[in-house]
């Protein structure tokens, strides 16, 4: 697949060649960017199977997914607000990451990474905010710099612009053209599309492009920003998507348990990474019983709008 497309070409491919084709070693990979739902976990768990190296992850909240990347031994920085699971607190594999020094850290809060990626969809070198200033930030954070106002001299903090190489993006439904609709809280997601070099959609659902275009304003990326579109179901779980699951707080139970120790993590990961090829497959483990019971059972729609001329 070439990076440049022509609009009416298809861009849905699997999960397999989306990362295999987008992703080499040592890319920077943003993801976890609507921060407590529409986590993309099947993509990093196919970047764990892939044995990819080297990766540098961006992200303001990733929940558990970062921690199950570094604990495979993936990456080599990051670059993010918090790291660890929302539920239970540590993340085991990023703190023995840390402690052993085989991890490097570029410490950010949620609004100097929100503002970075902000900067690098502008196409501009920094952005300027009041934000930070008086923080250890300026120590760990050679992005951060203190500058002052050509305007109003006043003292302010430069947050330079970060572009990742790839990033990675779970939605409800999609388009094979790489259109997609997603609502819900979205977080730094439709900055980090602008400011990345490729996008890879995971979807929910693939439907028609009459359908997307009849919501335009749901739309968090054009299509032809996009370099490849993949359909997996379930494919943001354990965490929630708006409209489709909800949290599987029992999973981010079960990982703290069976991540506490090397060991125990490769256990995990044999079991719930390895050997997952589809999302059939990760459908099947999970079961109809427990799907069912995360499934939105309250339905709440939105009102419908007039778009008509």
């Amino acid at each position: 697949m070439e990076d440049c497309q022509n609009l009416s070409d298809s861009k849905l491919i699997s999960l397999s060649e989306s990362i295999q084709h987008f992703l080499p070693d040592g890319s920077s990979v943003a993801m976890g960017l609507s921060l407590e739902s529409l986590i993309p976990f099947a993509a990093a768990h196919e970047i764990i199977r892939q044995r990819k190296r080297n990766l540098c992850l961006i992200g303001p909240i990733s929940d558990a997914m970062f921690d199950q990347v570094i604990g495979a031994g993936c990456v080599h920085q990051i670059k993010a607000a918090w790291v660890g699971n929302v539920i239970t607190g540590s993340g085991y594999n990023f703190r023995r990451g840390i402690e052993t020094g085989t991890l490097k850290i570029e410490d950010h809060s949620n609004l100097t990474l929100a503002m970075a990626l902000r900067a690098g969809a502008m196409g501009v070198p920094f952005m300027p905010a009041r934000t930070a200033l008086g923080s250890d930030l300026f120590k760990t954070n050679p992005g951060l710099k203190s500058i002052t106002c050509p305007f109003t001299a006043d003292h302010l903090t430069a947050v330079a612009a970060i572009n990742p190489d790839v990033a990675i993006v779970h939605v409800q439904r999609a388009d094979e053209y790489g259109n997609t609709n997603t609502w819900g809280n979205l977080g730094v997601s439709r900055d980090t599309c602008l400011a990345s070099r490729h996008v890879i959609i995971t979807a929910e659902e693939i439907v028609s492009p009459d359908l997307i275009s009849a919501d335009p304003n749901r739309v968090i990326i054009p299509g032809f920003r996009v370099n490849a579109v993949v359909h997996f179901p379930w494919g943001a779980h354990p965490s929630p998507v708006p409209g489709y699951y909800n949290r599987d707080h029992q999973a981010f139970l079960d990982y703290r348990n069976d991540s506490k120790t090397e060991t125990l993590f490769t256990k995990w990961q044999h079991r719930w990474v390895d050997h997952i090829g589809s999302h059939h497959e990760y459908m099947d483990l999970l079961g109809h019983k427990r799907m069912a019971g995360l499934a939105i059972k309250n339905h709440v729609f939105s009102e419908p709008v007039d778009y008509g001329y």
